[in-house]
């Protein structure tokens, strides 16, 4: 079974950035295990979630605006756009929303 985040009541807040990549992986899976483990380390982040077809679809979870301006300026993660923008994506796409509601469902 996929692993859905286990985040908090809202509100809190979601960044959505769906991608399409370029062909070959050109060390992409290894920089995309290490940013959500650096992600995981940073205040304010909740979980994420994600899924690759044609479109890939990546959402993290953060407890506050301040927390995802800190993460998007985090040098490392400047390195991984930078190398997006060269050699991993040829088109993406960020949004930042805010979680008013959630609910779900879980099979025992």
């Amino acid at each position: 079974m996929p692993i859905i985040a286990n985040t908090p009541e809202p509100p809190y807040y979601a960044v959505i950035f769906t991608s399409v990549r370029t062909a070959g992986d050109h060390g992409y899976s290894a920089m995309s295990d290490l940013m959500v483990n650096l992600a995981s380390a940073q205040e304010g982040f909740l979980g994420v979630e994600s899924a690759r077809n044609e479109v890939g679809i990546t959402v993290s979870y953060w407890r506050d605006l301040p927390s995802i301006t800190k993460w998007r300026n985090h040098v490392d993660h400047k390195y991984a756009q930078q190398k997006g923008r060269e050699n991993w994506y040829n088109a993406f796409k960020a949004r930042i929303a805010l979680v008013e509601r959630d609910y779900g469902f879980l099979k025992k």
